[in-house]
């Protein structure tokens, strides 16, 4: 019996001992995630396109950000930015605070986009480089909100550019006009984009002198009429895109091939420079009828407010910067959007190369179901073309 009071005495030291072990790692793992918490969010998140926004600029707006007293750093989400439909997923799931998306992504499908981020304010203390942009870029209707506010900052944009081989094809034989590529002279001595295919639609489009994005304005109007002449499977459009499918050398998904055979490649630019820059001479064909066109922005998602909001405009500065705009220009081959940086060499300036009613427009579900109806025709077709000419051969 005299043991027993002992027992009970350990008892208790091993129940305090266990209890003051349970608190020491509960208060543990408390610590560890609001530190994790607190880390998370002094995050600045940006999805963004390859190669836009490098750990060399994220440094900077890292050294900006505290020199200027906020707790906020710059991270890079991965992946990278795809497309219109990954970008709206990462959005819409709230992974990212400030995005890179492609002006005509804002409004495309219901502008589903455009209800996740939130105006700019323009008139902000910290986005001074932005009286330095190019005027005709800025309050573009499909950035707009329904109050007339912008929702994206301008930051670079490009063309669906032909090139020419200027080591094999002289001056006087440049070709003026998007009509050349229907010429037998240049059958199967051009490139075509696979990817985004309404950019050749757009061509054939620009054929007949109308506007490239004729059955996007037709569907808007909802002009059934207009639609179905230009949709007809019979029509001289789809002849037109199923006769330019067959006089293409090659088809192109991500980057241009530069084949021997070819003497005219298709390319968003970048391509183009790496070329140049290995002794080549490819030279912008600068067509009467224009170029197809789009512009690359800065968006701010709904929910950034106070000093997070603040460290995204002072992100978002940055680069608009002469210094970060001059690397559009020379380094990405991009149209920058600050005429404080120097103009594309081979493009020229955002006044001359970018105009408004050749931005490509916040394509519809509608449209891309057409669209893709009259290209696949006009592939088929094309395939049929090749079969019958090797039959004969």
């Amino acid at each position: 019996m005299t043991n027993r009071p002992t027992i009970r005495c350990s008892m208790t030291s091993i129940t305090n001992m266990l209890i003051h072990s349970v608190i020491i790692v509960l208060s543990f793992v408390l610590t560890f995630f609001c530190v994790k918490d607190a880390q998370a969010d002094n995050r600045l998140r940006v999805l963004t396109w390859e190669g836009y926004v490098t750990q060399e600029d994220v440094g900077k707006v890292n050294a900006l950000l505290k020199k200027q007293g906020y707790k906020y750093r710059v991270e890079i989400v991965s992946p990278y930015a795809q497309g219109a439909d990954q970008m709206f997923d990462l959005i819409r799931a709230k992974q990212c605070d400030i995005t890179f998306l492609t002006l005509f992504f804002i409004k495309m499908q219901k502008e589903k986009t455009a209800k996740l981020i939130q105006a700019i304010n323009i008139k902000s203390p910290r986005l001074t480089n932005y009286a330095h942009l190019y005027p005709n870029l800025i309050e573009l209707d499909m950035g707009m909100n329904s109050k007339n506010q912008p929702l994206y900052i301008p930051w670079g944009g490009g063309i669906y550019g032909f090139y020419i081989n200027r080591n094999k094809v002289i001056e006087e034989q440049v070709p003026q006009s998007v009509n050349a590529l229907w010429l037998d002279k240049w059958k199967h001595k051009f490139s075509l984009n696979k990817s985004q295919e309404w950019y050749n639609l757009g061509l054939a489009l620009m054929k007949q002198n109308l506007s490239p994005f004729s059955l996007y304005q037709a569907l808007q109007e909802e002009d059934r009429q207009r639609v179905r002449q230009i949709s007809d499977p019979k029509g001289q459009l789809q002849q037109e895109l199923s006769s330019l499918y067959s006089a293409a050398g090659d088809f192109w998904e991500t980057a241009p091939k530069f084949h021997p055979d070819l003497l005219i490649v298709s390319s968003w630019g970048p391509d183009i420079y790496a070329e140049n820059a290995k002794g080549a001479n490819w030279q912008l064909i600068d067509f009467k009828e224009g170029h197809m066109a789009w512009l690359d922005t800065i968006n701010f998602v709904k929910g950034l407010e106070g000093r997070k909001l603040e460290a995204a405009e002072i992100f978002a500065n940055y680069f608009i910067s002469k210094q970060v705009q001059t690397r559009v220009s020379r380094e990405l081959s991009m149209v920058p959007a600050s005429k404080l940086a120097p103009a594309n060499t081979m493009l020229g300036d955002a006044m001359s190369i970018l105009k408004e009613n050749m931005f490509v427009p916040p394509y519809d579900h509608s449209s891309y179901e057409i669209m893709k109806k009259m290209t696949d025709k006009a592939s088929k077709d094309a395939k049929q073309d090749v079969s019958q000419e090797s039959a004969s051969h």
